[in-house]
């Protein structure tokens, strides 16, 4: 994967495992440099990727918990170019930052919205609770679980990301009873769920159950 570019469907070149990494660590050893170590979950399909996941991938997106660690982590990284200064997006109640790292689009960002469920990739406890922790350089980076990514990409209905997300789980072991909840919680439709249960069936992992703090 480290050599292999993917074509995205506008035509653009994926970013690759080295890339995602190579953001990370930079982003990680600003932080170290600083003092500072702000909880924080990698999510997105740069996730997917750290978990071994061949799909196409734009940007690294890190998930904060609290506007001042968008604050701590643009005041770390402010070497590097500042795409779009940490602001207030009342549209998707979030507060937001980008930054050029390494030549890869870094986006850090609460997303502020109220919900009581544990299922959502980027809302509520979900992504705190549903992670896994991938090697990346020096460090042990917590990347958000797939079948949370899935469901987000089932939802906004793009067969060039969940395809590859669908083939890896089946391959590699996933949470069934995580997926259903979580696609669930999304509001995807019975039919849309059976034709993914009928997808991943055969799956020798099918019916075992993961644990949710583990990583593969």
């Amino acid at each position: 994967m480290i050599g292999t570019l993917i074509v995205m469907g506008s035509g653009e070149a994926s970013l690759r495992l080295v890339d995602v990494t190579s953001a990370l660590e930079a982003t990680l050893a600003a932080l170290r440099a600083v003092g500072a170590d702000p909880m924080y979950r990698v999510g997105g399909t740069g996730a997917a990727l750290l978990q071994g996941v061949h799909l196409p991938v734009g940007d690294v997106d890190l998930l904060v918990a609290r506007r001042e660690d968008v604050d701590t982590v643009a005041g770390a990284l402010s070497s590097f170019p500042c795409l779009y200064a940490a602001s207030w997006l009342p549209e998707t109640s979030q507060y937001f930052a980008r930054y050029e790292v390494n030549g890869v689009h870094l986006e850090i960002s609460t997303v502020e919205q109220e919900t009581d469920s544990d299922e959502m990739e980027c809302i509520g406890r979900g992504p705190w609770q549903h992670y896994v922790l991938v090697t990346c350089g020096s460090h042990r980076v917590p990347v958000v679980r797939l079948e949370l990514r899935l469901a987000t990409e089932l939802l906004r209905d793009r067969p060039d990301r969940y395809e590859p997300l669908l083939d890896h789980m089946a391959a590699q072991g996933f949470d069934s009873e995580l997926l259903h909840r979580a696609m669930t919680a999304r509001g995807l439709s019975a039919e849309r769920q059976r034709w993914v249960n009928d997808r991943l069936a055969h799956s020798p992992w099918a019916a075992i159950e993961v644990n949710d703090r583990g990583s593969r």
